[in-house]
């Protein structure tokens, strides 16, 4: 269904808007919580997420692809093109196959910590997982098709539909065309997902996959690529996903992740808190790092709640392409002293972009990739 007005109004579909002093997480946004997972910090440790671990956003509802009807499921490639395609699988599967590793994070990451909080998906900073993806190059599909010459973007629908802000609406995003054509990356219309074929929702049976992007542009349940010779001004390309400051602005694009590193939380947890236990002695500090604008460069680590800083050792950049867009492994050795402590850890990547140590804020909560504290109890024991 095309975008249009919106017949869902007033309190059935309410506008986005920040929450108020003291107001806690509503049952609204705790139904979005459980809905959609994050990646379990200690779940760093793999090179790959495994597959339940991997972080989830569903916009609306998983659509319901049974294995038998998935063989059938067409993807059209139409607009400004020579030659219109309707692709199933199999005919997908004949082009040659590409395996990209690629970090994926949400945009809303960090939006819980805001302050005033805007009042959405709660993530805290665990939005992000590492996969690796196999599928069809866009480009060759483009090419395929035959690109007009005055086309400009590219539109992705996916199956998925909802109402949002009033607005009845399929997700659907899109990208400049010479992202989408791979200047810059190779943008994948991807089937499998760490070898396998994807989760019903991870985008069964298949989604757009864009190294460097935020999580918003990764169109799952793909149905339909539509090439404009205007810019695109859909829900989610010109309402959502926008950097704003105040309710008339009309924002900037939310597009390529910020630098980000998280650390594995050390020692042992307690259960409510989450406050590390951890005894004296040397203790490892490791995490990723990973950033949009690839590769991240430098990682700082602090033990005394960013008072000083050194560096820690970071695992070189994969330069064969493959693993290009994938985040890259740190580590550090800490001397762990009896009392209270605040580790942290800040991503500099090859663009020149530093972690922040404050908040980015923008209404949207979109792109805070303020530094991770974790409080750690240093103690002769640990708790039974």
């Amino acid at each position: 269904m095309d975008e249009g007005p919106g017949a869902f109004a007033g309190d059935l579909s309410p506008p986005g808007r920040l929450a108020g002093p003291g107001e806690g997480i509503s049952p609204e946004e705790l139904a979005l919580a459980a809905r959609n997972h994050g990646l379990p910090l200690e779940a760093l440790r793999h090179d790959l997420t495994p597959l339940g671990l991997h972080y989830v956003l569903v916009h609306y509802d998983i659509p319901y692809v049974p294995d038998a009807s998935s063989a059938r499921w067409q993807l059209t490639v139409h607009g400004r093109v020579r030659r219109p395609l309707a692709l199933d699988v199999a005919a997908l599967r004949s082009f040659p196959a590409v395996t990209l590793r690629v970090t994926m994070e949400c945009a809303g990451n960090g939006r819980a910590l805001l302050a005033p909080r805007p009042v959405s998906q709660p993530w805290l900073v665990e939005a992000v997982g590492t996969a690796e993806w196999t599928g069809v190059p866009l480009r060759l599909l483009l090419a395929e098709a035959g690109i007009e010459p005055d086309a400009v973007e590219v539109v992705f629908s996916g199956a998925d539909h909802g109402v949002e802000r009033g607005v009845e609406q399929d997700y659907r995003r899109s990208l400049p065309l010479d992202v989408a054509t791979g200047d810059d990356s190779e943008v994948l219309v991807a089937y499998r997902m760490n070898g396998g074929p994807l989760p019903p929702q991870h985008g069964h049976p298949l989604r757009l996959v864009v190294p460097g992007w935020y999580g918003m542009a990764h169109v799952k349940w793909l149905r339909e690529i539509r090439l404009t010779d205007t810019p695109f001004t859909g829900f989610q390309q010109a309402t959502a996903y926008r950097y704003r400051q105040e309710p008339g602005d009309p924002g900037r694009p939310v597009t390529r992740m910020a630098p980000r590193a998280l650390m594995i939380p050390p020692g042992c947890p307690d259960f409510m808190s989450r406050i590390r236990f951890v005894r004296p002695g040397r203790v490892l500090l490791e995490g990723r790092a990973w950033s949009g604008w690839p590769p991240v460069t430098r990682v700082e680590v602090t033990t005394d709640d960013c008072r000083s800083w050194y560096d820690a050792e970071l695992a070189p950049p994969d330069r064969s392409g493959a693993h290009l867009w994938a985040w890259q492994r740190w580590q550090s050795f800490w001397t762990a002293t009896p009392g209270n402590h605040v580790l942290a850890a800040r991503a500099t990547d090859a663009a020149g972009r530093v972690q922040p140590l404050t908040q980015p804020w923008n209404r949207g909560g979109f792109g805070n990739n303020r530094i991770q504290r974790i409080p750690v109890h240093c103690g002769p024991g640990r708790p039974g």
